[in-house]
C-alpha cells in the first residue's frame, strides 16, 4: 500500500471526478476507481437516449482512465437502494405538494454510504469525489467550505454529509477552477474528456419531463388529481388545472391558463387540490422553517440564533439571514431582504463566510414583521 493510503474515488466518467482520481494518482495515493450505476433508463419509460453517469459509454470512459494510468476500476450496482430511496422520496415529494431535491439526498444518503460501505471492504482509508468543495477539520469538526471556483462551487449539495464520512472524505478539486481542471485534462492527453458536455438533468429523468415520470411512476395519477381549482390569492378561482404535483413554486410557462397578465405559481394546496397563481412579487417571502438538519460547524444551537448567509436552491446567491434553532429538529430563518420562490421541499444552506455551517429540507414559508422589541424574534404575518 502506498504511504499516502488508499483511496476510493468515485468517478462517474465525466471529467471531473476523472480528474480526482487522476490527482490523486499523482500524488501518490493508491488509488481505486468505482463507478456507480444508480438508475436503468430502460425503467424510467422516458425517451430519450441513455446519457449521463449511469449511461454504458460513461462507465466505460471512466474504466478506461483507471485502465491508462493501471488503477483498479469497479462497477457498483445500487439501482435497488437508489430506487428504493430517493425515487420514493422524489415521488412522494411532489404527491405531497412539495419540490424535492434528489440529487442532494442521492450525495448524502444514498452515494456516500455505499462508497464508504465498499472503501471498508477494500481496506480503503478515504474516499473521494470531484465536487468543488473543501473540507478541512477545526476543533474536532468536519467542516464543508466552497470551493475557490465560486461559479462551480458544489458545498450547497453535501450539507448533509454526516461528521463520520466527512471524517474520510477527500475533495481534490476544492482550490482549482472548471478551467484548470480542462486545460490538466488537455495536458495529460484526454482530449475525450475536455469535448465532454455536462448534463444538468436529473439522471433518472432523462428526457427531463419529471411529470410524464410521475405518470408512469404512478398510474392513474393524472385522472386522480385533474379537474382541482386554480386560484388567486385571495381565493379567487379563476381555472381548472392538470394536477398539484405537476406544478413547482415560481412556475410561469405551461400553466395553460391566460388572465392578460403574467401569473406565476406562488403556493400549492395539496389538501384541496388547489394551484395558487400571483403576480411576480407575491413569490416573495422573508422566512422560512427548516427542518431534518444536519449542522456540521456548530453542531447544537438550540436556543442560540446566528447570522448567516442562506441559500434556498442550487442556483441561488444566498441571502443574508438570521437564523434560531427553535426545537432539536428545527430552524426558524429570517432574511433580512425579500426572497423569490422559496420551495418547500428543496434544501436550506447556511452559510458562515465560505463555510458550511448546516442546512436541512424547507417545511414551509411565510412573511414577517420586524420583532417589536430588541432581543424578540421576529413575529410571522
Amino acid at each position: 500500500m502506498s504511504k499516502h493510503g488508499r483511496v476510493l474515488v468515485a468517478m462517474s466518467g465525466g471529467i471531473d471526478s476523472s480528474l480526482a482520481a487522476v490527482l490523486l494518482h499523482e500524488a501518490g495515493y493508491e488509488v481505486i476507481g468505482m463507478t456507480m450505476k444508480t438508475w436503468d433508463y430502460a425503467s424510467s419509460g422516458g425517451t430519450k437516449k441513455e446519457t449521463g453517469c449511469c449511461s454504458l459509454d460513461s462507465i466505460n470512459d471512466a474504466r478506461d482512465i483507471a485502465v491508462q494510468l493501471g488503477f483498479p476500476h469497479y462497477i457498483l450496482d445500487i439501482r435497488e437502494e437508489f430506487g428504493d430511496y430517493v425515487i420514493d422520496y422524489f415521488t412522494d415529494e411532489y404527491l405531497a405538494g412539495r419540490t424535492p431535491n434528489p440529487c442532494v439526498l442521492c450525495n448524502t444518503h444514498i452515494k456516500w454510504d455505499a462508497l464508504l460501505k465498499r472503501a471498508d471492504k477494500l481496506d480503503c482509508q478515504f474516499i473521494a469525489t470531484g465536487h468543488y468543495a473543501k473540507v478541512r477539520e477545526e476543533s474536532g469538526r468536519f467542516i464543508i467550505s466552497k470551493g475557490k471556483d465560486l461559479n462551480k462551487d458544489q458545498s450547497y449539495a453535501l450539507w448533509g454529509v454526516s461528521q463520520s464520512s466527512l471524517r474520510r472524505t477527500m475533495l481534490p478539486l476544492g482550490d482549482l477552477h472548471k478551467s484548470d481542471i480542462r486545460l490538466m485534462a488537455q495536458d495529460r492527453g484526454f482530449t475525450e474528456l475536455v469535448k465532454k458536455s455536462e448534463s444538468y438533468e436529473i439522471c433518472f429523468v432523462p428526457d427531463n419531463d419529471y411529470r410524464g415520470f410521475l405518470k408512469r411512476r404512478v398510474p392513474g395519477l393524472a385522472e386522480q388529481v385533474a379537474g382541482g381549482d386554480f386560484v388567486l390569492e385571495d381565493g379567487t378561482v379563476v381555472g381548472k388545472h392538470a394536477g398539484y404535483p405537476f406544478y413547482t413554486i415560481g412556475q410561469r410557462k405551461g400553466l395553460g391558463i391566460a388572465l392578460g397578465y403574467p401569473v406565476f405559481v406562488t403556493a400549492i394546496d395539496k389538501a384541496n387540490n388547489r394551484v395558487v397563481l400571483g403576480h411576480k412579487e407575491d413569490l416573495n417571502r422573508n422566512g422560512m422553517v427548516v427542518t431534518k438538519l444536519t449542522m456540521s460547524k456548530y453542531p447544537d444551537l438550540l436556543g442560540q440564533s446566528l447570522e448567516t448567509h442562506t441559500k434556498v436552491r442550487y442556483n441561488h446567491d444566498g441571502t443574508p439571514a438570521l437564523i434560531a434553532q427553535t426545537g432539536p429538529d428545527e430552524m426558524q430563518v429570517w432574511f433580512h431582504e425579500d426572497v423569490e420562490s422559496i420551495a418547500p421541499g428543496q434544501a436550506a444552506v447556511f452559510y458562515e463566510g465560505d463555510d458550511v455551517v448546516g442546512g436541512g429540507w424547507i417545511q414551509r414559508n411565510f412573511k414577517y414583521q420586524p420583532a417589536a422589541l430588541p432581543g424578540d424574534y421576529p413575529k410571522e404575518v
